[in-house]
């Protein structure tokens, strides 16, 4: 991992000490005299491994603690962060595991979503986004890990989607 300049050092460091690993361009914009200069930061931040685009406007700062920038967030919490929190839930043998259904580590976590579809890669970790209309978005309970709040199927709609598979 490269190292970093002043400015670079001055934003992560207010980042940090304020445990903002997850954070916009609003956060950081104080820091800078204008908008291209933020979007070429963050474009050099990304090329060295410091950071994590999420969406079009969200980041994920991998902390400075992070062994050769080697990092890994539960992908709950990535996908609540990812959402804001409102229209999605987390399906799939990732729930079943969650609701300890199966024993197996799933190799990815499907999300049922409004907005989204496709794949993309966090932290070597697959997520699956599937669409959904907003009247389907139902069947979910709200729930804590490493003390942030997810959406989550409910363990009855996992368990008849386990049957309907055999």
């Amino acid at each position: 991992m490269a190292g970093l300049s002043g400015k670079e050092l001055e934003v992560v460091s207010f980042l940090e000490l304020n445990d903002k690993f997850f954070f916009t361009r609003s956060d950081i914009k104080r820091f800078f005299s204008n908008y291209n200069e933020l979007t070429v930061f963050l474009y050099n931040l990304r090329k060295k491994g410091r950071i994590i685009k999420l969406t079009r406007s969200k980041y994920y700062l991998v902390p400075v603690k992070a062994y050769n920038g080697h990092w890994s967030e539960h992908p709950f919490i990535l996908v609540d962060e990812i959402f804001d929190g409102k229209n999605y839930f987390i399906s799939g043998f990732a729930a079943a595991h969650y609701w300890k259904l199966i024993d197996q580590i799933p190799a990815r976590t499907e999300v049922y979503c409004m907005r989204r579809s496709g794949a993309k890669e966090f932290f070597h970790h697959r997520i699956v986004f599937k669409r959904l209309r907003k009247h389907r978005i139902k069947d979910f309970e709200r729930k804590e890990i490493k003390g942030h709040r997810f959406n989550i199927a409910t363990k009855e709609a996992i368990k008849k989607w386990l049957e309907s598979r055999e």
